[in-house]
């Protein structure tokens, strides 16, 4: 018989995936779906914006909906409502996408909390991290899946038919872990109240949530760094590669999903590591200032470099830009009251949410701005790299105060 932590694994993995592909799917397809709709190609990082607002608004009221429902139906319910908002994108019209990309998002938001509560409930201590990592996996393997299912699918029959694929498959998969629910939400609360979710008392959760242990507000500012840069490259890198250097959808795609599979191994690796270090914060600090180092050397020779040596720089950017979520993750947890899990991970993930929300908004403006695609990748990297520092700094003065 299987031990509880494989089933709990492999739901949230799946439902992590499935998340981001629906995600993704938008930002792959963009050069054609901007060009098509008459709309200017860094728009697309206003969807990306509204996505993670959309995340945002689950992650401020909708903890009290995994108490009351459970988490893996609230995983389920993400994976329809993200269907949905597909389905409203699909639809070519320019006035829907803005709605579209919030209930996206909103779709998107149970992923954290609720995989953290069930893994956080099922995970060996001693292999936590990596547990975490594994599922948290799921993200890049999702956006790879978008780059090498829906960036060819978008340019042989068009881009509605990718985004087509990508509610076929979500609705299959929340329909295929059904089997689990009554494991995986047997601590469900169905008498829970409703109207808790829509408490304006929600607003002051994620303050809440970094007053929970002292190293929080380090981490979580950590988290906003990396996902500022993280949500700059994988929401324009295929739009960038198609834009400014002719490249065709396909083979933009491919190094999309290159960038994407190595931020797999990438969070495999480091999770073991990061078991193995026993200190989460500043390997992330350490993680940051070389994720800095490699994206910025991608976005300034990758794209005009021979074949292999672009690959290969991609992939590096991909492996450490894209690596961190799981050790953020599973640190949270682990510092977190046994009963609070859930609501502190939506706090923490909340905040660090804000890099992905800010960052394809200010890239969008800066292009139009300046008409350069490399300043803003470059500012991404500035800014990890300076926080990464800070963060080490203070890790050493807190180590001596």
């Amino acid at each position: 018989m299987p031990r509880p932590w494989v089933a709990a694994l492999s739901a949230t993995l799946l439902m992590q995936t499935v998340g981001t592909f629906l995600s993704q799917a938008v930002p792959v397809v963009a050069p054609l779906m901007t060009a098509e709709l008459g709309l200017p190609p860094e728009s697309i990082g206003n969807f990306s914006s509204l996505n993670t607002l959309g995340a945002i608004l689950f992650l401020l009221f909708g903890t009290p909906l995994v108490a009351r429902f459970g988490p893996l139906r609230m995983l389920q319910g993400g994976a329809l409502l993200g269907s949905l908002a597909l389905a409203a994108a699909a639809g070519g019209v320019v006035w829907l996408l803005p709605l579209a990309a919030l209930l996206m998002g909103v779709g998107y938001g149970p992923t954290g909390p609720a995989g953290s509560r069930i893994l956080q409930a099922t995970a060996p201590p001693r292999h936590r991290v990596l547990i975490f990592s594994v599922k948290q996996a799921g993200a890049p393997a999702g956006g790879a899946l978008a780059g090498f299912i829906a960036a060819p699918i978008a340019a042989l029959y068009g881009w509605q038919a990718a985004l087509l694929v990508g509610i076929v498959v979500a609705l299959a998969c929340a329909v295929a872990i059904q089997p689990m629910r009554a494991t995986l939400d047997a601590e469900r609360d169905p008498a829970r109240p409703l109207r808790e979710a829509f408490a304006l008392k929600r607003l002051g959760a994620p303050l809440a949530a970094l007053r929970m242990h002292p190293v929080l507000p380090r981490l979580t500012l950590q988290a906003f760094a990396f996902a500022a840069l993280q949500g700059s490259l994988f929401s324009f890198t295929v739009t960038w590669l198609v834009q400014e250097h002719g490249a065709s959808l396909t083979a933009a795609g491919g190094l999309f999903a290159a960038m994407q599979l190595a931020g797999v191994v990438g969070r495999l690796v480091l999770g073991w590591a990061a078991d193995r270090l026993g200190d989460a914060t500043r390997s992330l600090a350490v993680h940051g200032l070389v994720a800095a180092a490699l994206s910025a050397a991608w976005v300034l020779a990758g794209p005009g470099a021979p074949g292999w040596l672009g690959l290969l720089l991609a992939m590096a950017s991909g492996f450490t830009a894209a690596s961190w979520n799981g050790i953020f993750l599973a640190e949270v947890a682990r510092v977190s009251p046994p009963d609070r899990v859930a609501e502190a991970s939506s706090g923490a993930i909340l905040l660090c949410f804000l890099g992905y929300l800010t960052a394809p908004a200010a890239f969008a403006w800066t292009v139009s701005a300046t008409g350069s695609w490399v300043l803003p990748f470059l500012v991404g990297c500035g800014l990890l790299a300076v926080v990464s520092l800070l963060v080490l700094w203070g890790g050493r003065r807190g180590a001596t105060g």
